[in-house]
């Protein structure tokens, strides 16, 4: 099992939206990332600033493979534009990944 994290910024009074349509996430968006191997996935804010972690039970390559071939992902991902900014890696097609400096075990 790998973790990731990742960071992503919510724009200017859309944090109640952004909230809103995690609540209401898509079953298939649900499903796309089950698929994937993520799990213990929560989200965090501070601010404007989001912070995202998540676990692989397949690791993270078969994860950002899986989520950078959905087109689900990218619906999901074209329908949160209006209310958060977040650049992907352009060689995964997923978030950037973070780089870990502590990990107590």
């Amino acid at each position: 099992m790998e973790r990731f994290a990742w960071k992503a910024m919510v724009r200017e009074g859309k944090l109640e939206e952004y909230k809103k349509r995690h609540d209401e996430i898509w079953p298939e968006m649900k499903q796309v990332l089950k698929d994937a191997g993520i799990g213990n996935y929560s989200i965090w804010n501070i601010g404007n600033e989001l912070f995202g972690y998540f676990e692989c039970e397949k690791g993270v390559a078969f994860a950002e493979k899986c989520q950078a071939a959905s087109p689900v992902v990218d619906k999901w991902n074209e329908y949160m534009k209006d209310v958060m900014t977040m650049v992907m890696d352009p060689q995964t097609g997923a978030q950037p990944k973070m780089t870990e400096v502590f990990y107590l075990k």
